[in-house]
């Protein structure tokens, strides 16, 4: 299994096109098949590990690509971290969160409780790794390129449930997401712990939460 690479932790820096490393074979091979490579094996690394103690030569040795690649695709190891962050949301975000949660209920507040369910599932597989976005905020420069990103893909979590929340009739919305988005990542942080049952617990929270909120007004028909 990868470790954690205790060199070269914060190699943030631009390559330097004067460096003259010899390119493996594998550099000769179609660049998207290169780029996938470096990415797939940095998200593995970055979301098991978190970004700041995973270093370059780790993301090298996993990928079988040579230190040059990883320059040439992403710049900088940050740009490699923002890939990897795009990459989890689409991944997590998008065809794990949004789409399981249209598939467990029909109605916007079932969809709303369908998030524990689906984090009771995610926190007792083997592979439960915690919320990258979390641990990219946590661990990175406050306004680093990395720290914001990382806070955009929090926010765009809030948007997918702020949609069900407009679509429930809830009001003030912008406040109500905000409460739930804390159960939710609470709930991570105490499944980390160790306390597989937190989003069982946290569900029972949100149920109450859900059923005092005020609604909106809605016209008479």
């Amino acid at each position: 299994m990868d470790t954690p690479d205790e060199n070269n932790k914060t190699d943030m820096t631009e390559w330097n096109p004067g460096n003259t490393e010899a390119l493996d074979d594998e550099d000769r091979k179609p660049r998207r098949a290169v780029h996938d490579r470096l990415l797939d094996a940095a998200y593995s690394l970055f979301t098991a590990h978190g970004i700041a103690q995973v270093g370059i030569d780790t993301v090298i040795a996993k990928s079988g690509c040579a230190k040059a690649s990883l320059y040439n695709h992403f710049g900088s190891k940050e740009g490699l971290a923002v890939a990897v962050l795009e990459l989890r949301e689409k991944r997590w975000t998008r065809d794990w969160l949004e789409a399981g949660i249209l598939d467990r209920a029909d109605s916007p507040e079932g969809r709303l409780l369908a998030v524990f369910d689906l984090y009771h599932e995610w926190f007792n597989r083997g592979d439960f790794e915690g919320c990258t976005f979390v641990n990219a905020l946590l661990e990175s420069e406050p306004h680093s390129t990395v720290n914001r990103v990382a806070q955009n893909h929090l926010r765009n979590i809030r948007d997918i449930l702020r949609g069900h929340a407009e679509e429930a009739g809830l009001a003030d919305t912008s406040h109500f997401v905000r409460l739930w988005h804390m159960l939710m990542k609470g709930a991570t942080v105490a499944a980390v712990e160790g306390n597989r049952d937190a989003a069982r617990d946290a569900r029972t929270g949100a149920e109450i939460l859900l059923a005092q909120w005020p609604r909106l007004q809605r016209p008479a028909p």
